[in-house]
């Protein structure tokens, strides 16, 4: 039965789990953020015609170490994707303390995300696909919603479990969800995230769409070429009010906006209709006004179209234009996990008064007064972060965090 509430429910983070091309855990990712340290590089696991000559946001770890790290060697079935995501799922819910009990119970959702899935093992899919293998182990793993189902068995999930695929705003539409649910009085907790591997199905994907940079990429950058694909698993606990108690709270999910404006398979509108609703649906259901907005955490990804198409909808939502940066420039762009990579950095601008920056930027973007933070600052009243993921097919997503003031 739905919950009734006499006031309107708040929805807190209480904990966060991430593996990312800066590191394999959330203090690792904050150590590279703070300084400034790239995790893009040539690839060494991801085994590509394309690993020598393009630049890749690769996680270090390889499949063995993470398995040896989550006692999973004699598991069947676990493809890079699910390793990443159960890395950070077990993170996100150590951090929390939340129980086997909580866990398992009926009021704890588990909503996640990916593009790519299983299918990161692109020529084991084609081999069992085509009938030249005697049927791997993988046969069941292949689908964007493996992971899910093997969080779900692992740690023994009866409640609301759904996989979201809306390309890049796939996660932080992930995110949205769970805090609809908590604020529906259908959950009283939700575990949010997602996950993408790097996978050949990806890259010669957008090789083919001509988007990926032969260098480091470099969003907001007037020469900027493309963008470098990376691959990420990241997870957080969403509680409600009522069952946080006495526990670290990281920050409130004060705002949600989701928009399509279906202008082009890969590409945005030239004057940002989807993204300026996004943006000013999430402001609004966060109940303050643009001018709060102490920070974005801009989508970003180095692309002509989206930088221009983004700072295009940032300059229509804002009379003044706050601190901005796009921290895919350290983890390349991880697709299904972009959003919630980029909610558990907003989350640490808030916690610790700090902007990260836009690496990698040489030139202004001339058709724009507005410039993206260059380097490293701290001590910056960080109240409220906007966060926005935009996928293929003008599905627009963006988030409102906010400091939990008590």
């Amino acid at each position: 039965m739905r919950k009734q509430h006499n006031k309107p429910v708040r929805v807190f983070v209480t904990g966060m789990g991430i593996i990312s091309a800066l590191g394999d855990d959330v203090q690792k990712n904050h150590d590279s953020l703070v300084n400034s340290r790239a995790g893009i590089r040539k690839a060494v696991h991801f085994k590509s015609h394309y690993a020598s000559l393009l630049p890749f946001g690769e996680i270090e770890m390889s499949n063995e170490n993470i398995k040896e790290i989550l006692n999973l060697k004699e598991e069947p079935g676990y493809t890079r994707t699910c390793l990443l995501a159960a890395k950070a799922f077990d993170e996100a819910v150590v951090d929390s303390g939340i129980t086997s009990a909580d866990l398992s119970s009926f009021d704890t959702a588990f909503i996640s995300a990916s593009t790519v899935g299983g299918m990161c093992l692109t020529d084991q899919l084609y081999e069992d696909a085509n009938q030249k293998s005697e049927g791997s182990e993988y046969l069941e793993s292949y689908g964007p919603g493996s992971h899910t189902l093997k969080l779900v068995e692992r740690y023994n999930i009866n409640g609301f479990t759904d996989t979201i695929n809306t390309a890049c705003s796939s996660s932080a539409n992930a995110i949205m969800l769970g805090a609809r649910l908590i604020k529906s009085g259908r959950a009283t907790r939700s575990v949010v995230g997602g996950v993408d591997a790097l996978a050949k199905y990806t890259v010669n994907g957008f090789n083919a769409l001509k988007i990926l940079s032969e260098n480091p990429c470099k969003p907001f950058d007037e020469n900027r070429d493309g963008l470098n694909l990376g691959e990420a698993a990241a997870y957080l606990v969403l509680e409600s009010e009522e069952v946080v108690g006495d526990k670290k709270v990281y920050a409130e999910i004060l705002g949600y906006g989701n928009s399509n404006d279906a202008h082009h398979p890969s590409a945005m509108s030239d004057d940002a209709v989807g993204a300026i609703r996004s943006m000013r649906e999430a402001i609004e259901t966060a109940g303050i006004g643009a001018e709060r907005i102490d920070y974005v955490n801009a989508h970003g990804t180095g692309t002509p179209n989206n930088d221009s198409v983004e700072l295009t909808g940032m300059t229509k939502v804002f009379e003044r234009v706050p601190l901005f940066s796009s921290t895919k420039s350290f983890t390349g762009h991880t697709l299904a996990a972009a959003g919630v990579v980029e909610a558990i950095f907003s989350i640490l601008s808030i916690n610790h008064s700090e902007i990260y920056p836009s690496l990698h930027i040489e030139t202004d973007m001339v058709d724009f007064e507005d410039f993206p933070v260059r380097r490293y600052r701290s001590g910056v009243q960080v109240n409220y972060v906007l966060s926005n993921s935009f996928g293929f097919g003008g599905n627009c997503t963006s988030l409102v965090f906010g400091k939990v003031i008590k």
